[in-house]
């Protein structure tokens, strides 16, 4: 069977398969098929989108297939994904549709499923659009219909009155911040939210023209949003990506705070609240040593999980755990939603400033990030590691040096025939070292 999901929807170039208006239509249909039979009534979905010029397209071709299936929806128009998250349970439909492909270049798209409780698509589903699109060949095409659709923009507003709302008491009068919108999902909700709670904003990249989507900005480009702090002496930059449902953050002096000083900083505010009773932050085998010995200063442990914020979700409900992360900043608070959002994570990173008065490098104080070495090696076979005996040998006498101050990661890319070498320790020079050798048994046996 075909698959046309990944762990974050379905995501490739638009206009091209799966991202053709003949098969978006074809999903769209399944997608409204699939809730009518179980759900036995007319579903009721709601989307949104951010920037890219491939949005409209796509969205058009999506409704034409739910209208054939029987499905109704209204659309939110442009939104972030954790808005359309946030809507399809507080508006009790069934699924919420998002069309972003994230922090992909312009020219990429995608399409993402949330259920009313916020997970993702289940597999049940899934499976039946692959089979439906696997089994129709060149079947009717959905494009004829003029699709149902009601526009509401004033759906946008509601997902931020309700970040507002969670946040009311939060004054931040006399913040300065500097905002890098990404020019994408966050360009006009951002500042809005943010300048409504009394700080100074100054919004950069929030000017989309449809291909400008992640381009030298957001989070993937920080160099930008420090230079900015620095020359504004603003307290704060939060830099989104394009469906901000991410935030990595630049402190006071121009200093980078990614993901694992966000998920330390929240642990202690949530601490300083009593709701950390639970005393465990989940993260990716991808997070720095350096958080998970700062946690165990404050007697909490790190829980790490396979890369990917599902991975990270399942665990977080399986441990009943507070919070959790990727170090790029998709951070999730289960009893806030089950969906990544950087805005919300703005809200909690600014509360914790003002309650207790100190800057954001005040609050990541404890937290060391080690240094760090990937290095991808391309490979013809991907092996379990474990059962290559030289490469084998070689990580035992790594492990052996770094004697317990350090960590040594290897895995496979998912996507691409390459191994990857991850290694942490206190000397930058000795752990380049270590990887590059490393790099080398690799590439000779696999290569």
């Amino acid at each position: 069977m075909t698959n046309l999901f990944g762990t974050d929807g379905i995501r490739g170039e638009a206009g091209k398969f799966p991202l053709d208006q003949f098969t978006v239509s074809r999903i769209g249909f399944a997608l409204s098929k699939h809730f009518a039979e179980r759900l036995g009534r007319t579903p009721k979905f709601v989307s949104g989108m951010d920037t890219r010029e491939s949005g409209p397209e796509i969205e058009a071709a999506l409704f034409a297939g739910i209208s054939a299936g029987g499905g109704q929806i209204i659309s939110a128009g442009l939104i972030t994904t954790p808005g359309v998250a946030f809507l399809t349970a507080a508006k009790g439909l069934d699924a919420g549709i998002v069309i972003s492909a994230s922090h992909n270049p312009h020219h990429d798209n995608g399409i993402k499923i949330f259920l009313p409780d916020g997970r993702k698509s289940d597999r049940e589903l899934e499976k039946f659009i692959e089979a439906y699109i696997e089994g129709s060949g060149n079947g009717e095409s959905f494009l004829h219909e003029p699709g149902n659709a009601v526009h509401d923009n004033e759906l946008a507003s509601d997902y931020l009155n309700s970040l507002s709302d969670r946040y009311v008491d939060l004054d931040l009068s006399g913040k300065k911040m500097i905002l890098d919108c990404a020019n994408g999902a966050a360009s006009d909700l951002a500042p809005k939210l943010f300048a409504s709670l009394g700080a100074e904003v100054i919004a950069l990249n929030n000017a989309p023209n449809g291909r400008n989507i992640n381009e030298n900005c957001g989070s993937l480009h920080l160099e930008g949003l420090q230079q900015a702090v620095v020359a504004h002496n603003a307290d704060i930059g939060l830099a989104f990506d394009g469906d901000a449902d991410r935030v990595l953050m630049v402190d006071e002096s121009g200093k980078v705070v990614d993901g694992d000083g966000l998920l330390w900083v929240i642990a202690n505010e949530f601490d300083r609240l009593g709701v950390f009773e639970d005393r465990t932050v989940v993260s990716t085998v991808m997070s720095n040593i350096g958080l998970e010995l700062a946690l165990e200063k404050i007697n909490a442990r790190l829980v790490r999980t396979s890369v990917g914020d599902k991975y990270v979700l399942d665990k977080l409900l399986e441990l009943g755990a507070e919070v959790g992360g990727e170090q790029s900043g998709h951070i999730i608070v289960p009893r806030f939603g089950l969906v990544g959002d950087g805005m919300l994570t703005g809200l909690i990173v600014l509360s914790a400033m003002t309650s207790v008065h100190a800057t954001l490098s005040e609050l990541t104080r404890g937290f060391v990030s080690y240094p760090q070495v990937l290095i991808n090696i391309r490979v013809k076979r991907k092996p379990p590691f474990n059962e290559v005996t030289v490469i084998q040998s070689a990580v035992e006498a790594v492990e052996e040096k770094m004697n317990g101050s350090g960590r040594l990661l290897l895995r496979y890319s998912g996507t691409e025939n390459l191994a990857r070498v991850m290694i942490e320790g206190k000397d930058q020079l000795q752990i380049e070292e270590w990887a590059n050798d490393l790099a080398h048994v690799i590439e000779t046996q696999l290569s």
